[in-house]
């Protein structure tokens, strides 16, 4: 029995030599480029083809929009609100009617001053007729201080209309007064005052605010380094002199760019001790009422123009360090990586000075999942002006092949 293991034992080894000198002459035998096949064909990529220009160079300053003109509305005279004539939150135009305060007082207030005028206007004739009287008799029954009291009499009948008519007109214009009109075109706020409310002259409260939203100014604050660099940059020569008059581009809370440009209207000429910051003011179109007071934007200003390379932001990333990287493909058709410690803002774009070329191919879309050193196939491509969407150009139509 044990003869019998030791032999099935050796068969069993034999076997195994077997198999195992058949695996190595097919292996032997498999042809060399065989594991050729599994190398990575170069990834396509879009490039850029990198040209130095004058750019205009842009800076992006946070700011809140504010009415183009406000009114609080407060009575000048006192009395009962009678009338409510507008719809609250509404557009009103210039001169129209808002509020209708109580008159019957100071009608009357109006004729007691045209009756105290006519009284006085009714004792100017009988003066005049003294006064002549008395000047024919000077010498020859009337003394010369009757004649001089005669005149005095005259005059201050004349003060007695002047101040009856000075009387009636404040009169008027108080009664005027009951009725409050809006002083320009603009849009109500809710009304604090409801009908049969009393009311007081130049109360503090406001009855209503009016805020003319079209134009509408939208007030930005920068720092003062930014300014001082700015300044500092134009006085060197690096940079020209960016246009007062340059249009003004803003983005709305929800990302979306605002359809209308704005101008500059003025600077603050004095910086904030507290923050450092100066004011800078813009005027925009507001025809729909888009922009409302106290909205929050940020706007994009044109400060200057420098020479150099535009990186569209999408084809850009920051390291560790915070510097500024982007990847172009080398004369070997590889990728390579290269860092901007110096760049400023342009539009959508980061603009560099330095370490680029003209020609250099900056690879704006299909970065994502390639590394340095690996192997691409560079397809040039535009970039549209908000700087995401490439569009890479039509490839040629295809040679038919030529008939043997």
């Amino acid at each position: 029995m044990k003869r019998h293991l030791k032999l099935t034992a050796a068969l069993l080894a034999l076997s195994a030599i077997l198999v195992g000198c058949n695996d190595a002459d097919t292996a032997s035998k498999a042809p060399a480029g065989a594991g050729a096949g599994t190398e990575r064909p170069p990834s396509p990529v879009s490039v850029l083809i990198m040209k130095k220009a004058e750019q205009p160079l842009t800076t992006l300053l946070p700011g809140r929009a504010a009415a183009f003109q406000v009114a609080e509305i407060r009575p000048r005279v006192s009395g009962i609100i009678k009338e409510i004539s507008f719809k609250e939150g509404n557009q009103v135009k210039e001169g129209a009617l808002l509020y209708k305060i109580e008159d019957d007082t100071h009608r009357a207030q109006v004729a007691q001053a045209q009756a105290s005028l006519a009284k006085a206007e009714a004792s100017i004739p009988s003066a005049e007729a003294n006064l002549a009287r008395y000047e024919r008799l000077v010498g020859s029954g009337a003394t010369q201080i009757e004649f001089e009291n005669a005149k005095v009499t005259l005059l201050q009948a004349k003060a007695n209309v002047a101040e009856a008519k000075a009387a009636l007109n404040a009169a008027q214009i108080n009664l005027d007064l009951t009725e409050i009109h809006a002083p320009f075109e603009g849009v109500t706020s809710a009304s604090k005052f409801s009908i049969g409310n009393v009311v007081t002259a130049n109360q503090a409260e406001t009855l209503t605010t009016l805020r003319r939203l079209d134009p509408i100014y939208i007030e930005l604050t920068e720092s003062s380094a930014n300014l001082l660099r700015l300044k500092q940059a134009i006085a060197a020569g690096q940079l020209s002199n960016g246009d007062e008059t340059a249009d003004i581009k803003l983005t709305l809370e929800d990302g979306i760019e605002y359809p209308h440009v704005g101008k500059l209207d003025m600077s603050e000429m004095a910086v904030s001790e507290t923050t450092g910051t100066y004011s800078i003011r813009a005027v925009f179109d507001n025809p729909d009422d888009l922009i409302l007071p106290g909205m929050y934007v940020r706007a994009s200003v044109t400060v200057g123009k420098e020479n150099g390379y535009l990186i569209p932001q999408r084809a850009a990333n920051r390291d560790a360090r915070g510097a500024l990287t982007a990847k172009f493909v080398n004369s070997d058709n590889a990728v390579e990586t290269r860092t901007f410690t110096e760049n400023t803002v342009s539009g959508n774009n980061w603009l560099v000075t330095e370490g680029i070329s003209d020609g250099d191919k900056l690879i704006v879309d299909g970065f994502q999942w390639i590394g340095d050193g690996a192997p691409v196939a560079p397809v040039e491509a535009t970039v549209d002006d908000n700087g995401f969407v490439v569009e890479a150009p039509k490839a040629p139509e295809a040679t038919p092949a030529a008939k043997p």
